[in-house]
């Protein structure tokens, strides 16, 4: 039997080396891999269905999967994660604490970008910041006139979108905005303005304190598979899960490897050794038994954000045939 040829869109990372340089295989798959960045993926992705099989937001998938609009069926591989109170930058002459963002203006990118759903989940569940509490300005970092991705319809919430040609990178710099948030640090004369800097000083020690208490480590993208292949194919989730398994397993043990690092970065032997001591060995896992409680918690927050209409079970996110594995 001829294996199917598929287009797969993804990121360049060291998880998915091992698909790219061929080291694993699909199975019943002949692949045909495009490594985009992340913004040119999800707008190809969710516009147009372009992709096979796509690295994906998980916040525009849910969305999709909350209206019933849904091109693709996710698996639980999650090719990014972040914690992300590094996300978020302020004018620190005048925002000194996370309360202080009540009633402000904050600049974002899109407001259903996942990044942003799970900042505001923190300043929510631990500062007591909520969405509506907020004017949101919505623009271009680097680039003017950016739009959602996706249609949203925000009952409640005070969303505004910046002035044509203005970024929110500028809007920040001049003072018009009190805080940005986004995947990306601000860019233009705002990276070197002395007054815009973290909300959290040591955004490091403040994940790791976040990480103790809750047992989460965010969700940033999940893969999709076209549902027209899937009902073709159903063998295909199974396929791609335990594939996409592989790599991440492949990178790992290449990262263990101290003989020579395989990452231009000192002290990566040290940080390993302390990833595994907070959050044990597998602690970029996949599959959704060991991701339960964060899986939960950013469908709770997303709702509540005004994104999802209803609340999403976490059954309905991913393909069947990937809730469990055989074992030997």
């Amino acid at each position: 039997m001829a294996k199917l040829q598929l287009s797969i869109a993804m990121g360049d990372y060291d998880r998915t080396r091992a698909l790219l340089d061929g080291h694993v295989q699909i199975d019943g798959v002949d692949p045909v891999y495009m490594t985009l960045s992340p913004e040119e993926t999800f707008f190809r992705a969710f516009r147009h269905t372009e992709f096979d099989i796509s690295e994906l937001s998980f916040s525009s998938h849910l969305v999709k999967v909350s209206q019933g609009r849904n091109d693709y069926t996710a698996i639980p591989v999650f090719l990014s994660r972040a914690f992300r109170h590094t996300s978020i930058y302020v004018r620190t002459d005048r925002i000194k604490r996370p309360e202080d963002l009540k009633g402000k203006r904050i600049g974002v990118p899109e407001y259903q970008l996942t990044a942003i759903v799970w900042a505001r989940a923190v300043l929510q569940d631990d500062y007591g910041v909520a969405a509506s509490d907020v004017t949101w300005v919505r623009g271009g970092i680097d680039e003017p006139d950016r739009v959602e991705k996706i249609g949203l319809d925000l009952p409640g919430i005070k969303l505004e979108n910046a002035p044509p040609g203005r970024t929110i990178s500028d809007m920040l710099n001049d003072g018009e905005l009190d805080a940005f948030i986004a995947p990306r640090p601000p860019g233009g004369l705002a990276r070197q303005n002395p007054d815009i800097g973290w909300l959290f000083p040591d955004p490091t020690v403040t994940a790791k304190q976040y990480y103790e208490r809750t047992r989460i480590f965010p969700i940033m993208h999940v893969v999709g598979i076209r549902n027209a292949l899937l009902e073709q194919h159903p063998w295909l989730a199974a396929a791609v899960f335990k594939a996409f398994s592989a790599s991440k397993a492949y990178a790992l043990d290449r990262l263990s490897d101290t003989s020579a690092t395989k990452v231009t970065l000192p002290f990566v032997e040290e940080q390993l050794k302390a990833a595994k001591a907070l959050m044990g060995d597998d602690f970029w896992s996949y599959g959704v038994k060991a991701n339960l409680p964060t899986l939960e918690t950013f469908l709770r927050h997303h709702h509540g954000q005004g994104l999802s209409k209803r609340l999403v079970t976490v059954e309905e996110l991913f393909h069947p045939s990937t809730f469990e594995t055989a074992v030997i």
